[in-house]
C-alpha cells in the first residue's frame, strides 16, 4: 500500500506524534503536506525541512492527497476529514499509520505502560543508535539529542510508543513488548481499571511465540495480570524484587543516579543523566528490551550514560541563578514521582506551579492530585487546560486548592496562567527551585523563565 500511495496529508501534523510519522515518511521520500489549527514549534521545525503545511482547515488543503492521517484530537465532523471520506480516500488514524509503518521493519518493539512510555522509548532507541545498529524510532517526545520526535533508520528493528489511548497499541504487533507499569488513566476511554489492564494484557499477548514481553513484575496491577499473558517474559524491578532483571544501590545527587543492574547473577554499573527512581524503572525496562535482543548488557549499561533526555521530562532550563525545570507529569503518580525526584536530588525550596490537564482528569482525580502536591514547598495552580475537551464549569482548579487547604497545606494558591512568569521573576531567590508541570501550554512559562534567568 505505502508505496503506491505517495502523497499523503496530515490533519493535525502539529501534534507530537503526529508530526514524528509525517518526518519519518517525508524522509522516507514520500510527499507530505499537513495542516493544523495554530503555528508551533512542530509546525515550524516540520516546515523548515520542507513540508508544506496550512494553518486552518480547508478541503482544499487535502487537495490530490491518495492517503490522509488524522491525529485522536481531529473531530469527526473536521471538514478535511469528511472531504477525504467524500472523495473514497484512505484515511488512517495515526496508531493505524504506525501499524503500517511497523510493517516495513522486520522487527518492532511497542513500549507501552501509563507513564515513562516516551522515555523509555528514547533510551532503547539511543542504545541502539550508539551500538550502530540504526533504528526506526517514533517517540511522544522531541529528544534532546536527535532535536526530533523520530529517527529514520536503515536497520531491521522499528521502536515505538505503544499508548493506550483509545486503545491504540492493539494497532500493533510487537515482537517484543514493554508494559512499564499499570494505572488507571483515560477515564474517557476506559469503563475501570479492569478494562485497561484487559487492554494491556491484549498487547502483551500480540507478540508473536518467538518474542518476549519485558515487565515490571514490582506494581500490583502487573503482578495481576502476569499469569493471563501466554507469552515468554522477562520481569525487572528494584532491589528486593524477584525479577529476572534488578536494580540496587541507587544514588541520586544533582539530578544525576548511578545503580547497579544485576543481570544473571552478574553486576553492571549505569550512570543516568536523570534524577528519580522512576528513571531507574525506564531504564530497566530499555535494559531488558535490549537484552532479549542479544545485546551485551555492559554495552547497554554503557550506551545508557550517553542518553541526555528528552524534552519536557525533568527538563531543566536554568540552573544559573535560579533553577527552572519543566516538566510534562498530568497524572497524580507522574506530578508525585517528578516532585519526590526533585526533593531527593536539591536541598532547595520547591515550587510547584501546576497546570491540570482535562477537565475530566481533574474531575476523577484532583485528590490524588492534592496529595502529589503536599510534597512540595509552595504550590501554585493554574487554570485547566481543557485540550481536546469542552469546557466543564463544574469543574476548575479549585477542587485540588480546596483539598489541599484542607489537609493544612501552608502555601498553596490559585494563579492565572497568563500571571505565573511575572509571580515568578517577583519571589525567586538562589535557594529556590520553580518546577512547572502539565501537558498543556505552561512549558511556554518555563521556556521564557529559563531565559530570563540564565541572563
Amino acid at each position: 500500500m505505502l508505496y503506491s500511495a505517495k502523497k499523503i496529508h496530515f490533519i493535525g501534523i502539529g501534534g507530537i506524534g503526529m508530526s514524528g510519522i509525517a518526518e519519518l515518511l517525508f524522509n522516507k521520500d514520500f510527499f507530505v503536506t499537513g495542516s493544523d489549527i495554530s503555528d508551533s514549534t512542530n509546525v515550524q521545525r516540520l516546515k523548515d525541512l520542507g513540508i508544506k503545511i496550512f494553518i486552518g482547515h480547508d478541503k482544499k488543503n487535502i487537495s490530490n492527497s491518495e492517503l490522509v492521517i488524522y491525529s485522536d484530537a481531529i473531530p469527526k465532523n473536521n471538514i478535511e476529514l469528511k472531504e477525504a471520506v467524500n472523495k473514497n480516500l484512505l484515511v488512517y488514524s495515526r496508531a493505524k499509520m504506525i501499524s503500517e509503518i511497523a510493517k516495513l521493519n522486520n522487527s518492532t518493539i511497542g513500549i507501552a505502560g501509563t507513564h515513562g512510555k516516551t522515555t523509555t522509548t528514547s533510551m532503547v532507541g539511543n542504545i541502539l543508535q550508539s551500538l550502530n545498529l540504526d533504528p526506526t524510532v517514533i517517540v511522544g517526545g522531541v529528544v534532546k539529542s536527535l532535536e526530533s520526535n523520530s529517527l529514520l533508520g536503515s536497520g531491521d528493528t522499528f521502536v515505538v510508543e505503544a499508548d493506550e489511548y483509545n486503545k491504540s497499541l492493539l494497532h500493533l504487533n510487537p515482537t517484543i513488548a514493554v508494559i512499564n507499569n499499570i494505572d488507571f488513566e483515560h477515564i474517557e476511554c476506559y469503563k475501570d481499571l479492569n478494562d485497561l489492564k484487559d487492554t494491556f494484557i491484549q498487547f502483551a499477548n500480540s507478540v508473536p511465540f518467538y518474542g518476549k514481553v519485558c515487565l515490571c513484575s514490582d506494581f500490583e496491577n502487573i503482578k495481576s495480570i502476569i499469569k493471563k499473558i501466554d507469552k515468554p517474559l522477562t520481569t525487572y524491578g528494584i532491589e528486593n524484587s524477584d525479577a529476572d532483571i534488578i536494580a540496587d544501590n541507587i544514588l541520586q545527587k544533582n539530578g544525576k543516579t548511578t545503580f547497579n543492574v544485576i543481570i544473571d547473577d552478574q553486576k553492571f554499573l549505569v550512570n543516568l543523566a536523570l534524577p528519580g527512581r522512576y528513571n531507574v524503572y525506564n531504564a530497566l525496562a530499555a535494559i531488558s528490551v535490549c537484552y532479549t535482543m542479544g545485546i551485551k548488557a555492559e554495552d547497554i549499561c554503557n550506551a545508557l550514560s550517553s542518553f541526555s533526555g528528552v524534552k519536557r521530562r525533568f527538563d531543566i532550563k536554568s540552573k544559573k541563578n535560579v533553577m527552572i525545570v519543566d516538566d510534562y507529569a498530568h497524572h497524580p503518580v507522574e506530578v508525585s514521582n517528578v516532585i519526590i525526584a526533585t526533593k531527593e536530588n536539591w536541598n532547595k525550596k520547591l515550587n510547584v506551579i501546576f497546570q491540570p490537564h482535562l477537565f475530566s482528569r481533574t474531575k476523577k482525580f484532583y485528590k490524588d492530585f492534592a496529595d502529589a502536591l503536599m510534597k512540595a514547598d509552595r504550590v501554585m495552580i493554574t487554570e485547566i487546560f481543557g485540550a481536546r475537551e469542552k469546557k466543564d464549569i463544574s469543574i476548575s482548579s479549585q477542587l485540588i486548592i480546596d483539598e489541599m487547604i484542607k489537609l493544612k497545606h501552608p502555601k498553596v494558591s490559585f494563579i492565572p496562567i497568563d500571571k505565573v512568569v511575572d509571580k515568578v521573576k517577583s519571589i525567586a531567590t538562589n535557594e529556590d527551585i520553580f518546577l512547572t508541570i502539565g501537558a498543556g501550554n505552561i512549558w511556554r512559562c518555563s521556556e521564557e523563565l529559563g531565559k530570563y534567568f540564565n541572563d
